[in-house]
């Protein structure tokens, strides 16, 4: 049977925690973002439905439609040379993904989960233009990923490989959440 194949079992009461930790990932990047596009809301439009989400509404169209339009942000601060902004606006995307993380034992799932935190991390490294930066924010990614977050995690195969730096962090980070160590250890 194929990875694809195996399902996991996923409450909703740990699909809102899931999106909560993407959320506190994500955010505190948004202030790239906002900085470098002080009049584009759709990242934060993006987290803040992930947020509602996590703290108890329903799961809608609005979520998925956040995590388009930061979609297009992220697209368009790459394409005139804002990588760190982009960075920021794809931590969004991935948080509003969270919401929808499927019960599908598959590695790409583990960006659902763990997505935010990379791309955040990511983010700041190059708003600092220091590889060690993107570290050290995957440790408070770390700090922050509660017992429920990491029982989901290790319910999934372990991240797929690819994805440049970001996805090097998302490995790094679902390593050490795996193991209960710090990243890169």
């Amino acid at each position: 049977m194929t990875e694809a194949h195996l399902t996991i079992e996923l409450s909703m009461a740990e699909l809102r925690e899931i999106a909560g930790y993407a959320v506190a990932c994500a955010e505190p990047a948004l202030a790239i973002f906002e900085r470098d596009c002080p009049d584009d809301p759709r990242p934060r439009t993006a987290v803040d439905a992930a947020r509602a989400f996590a703290d108890g509404a329903e799961r809608t169209k609005a979520i998925r439609d956040g995590a388009w339009a930061s979609q297009r942000a992220y697209q368009e601060t790459r394409d005139v040379g804002l990588a760190a902004a982009s960075d920021a606006a794809r931590a969004a995307v991935a948080a509003a993904s969270a919401a929808f993380l499927h019960p599908l034992a598959t590695s790409t799932q583990v960006l659902h989960i763990l997505g935010a935190a990379a791309h955040a991390a990511r983010a700041f490294e190059l708003d600092a233009g220091d590889h060690t930066v993107g570290d050290a924010y995957l440790e408070r990614a770390r700090e922050l990923a509660g017992p429920v977050v990491v029982s989901v995690l290790t319910r999934y195969p372990p991240a797929p490989g690819g994805r440049g730096r970001a996805g090097a962090l998302l490995r790094s980070l679902d390593t050490s959440l795996r193991r209960g160590t710090t990243p890169l250890q």
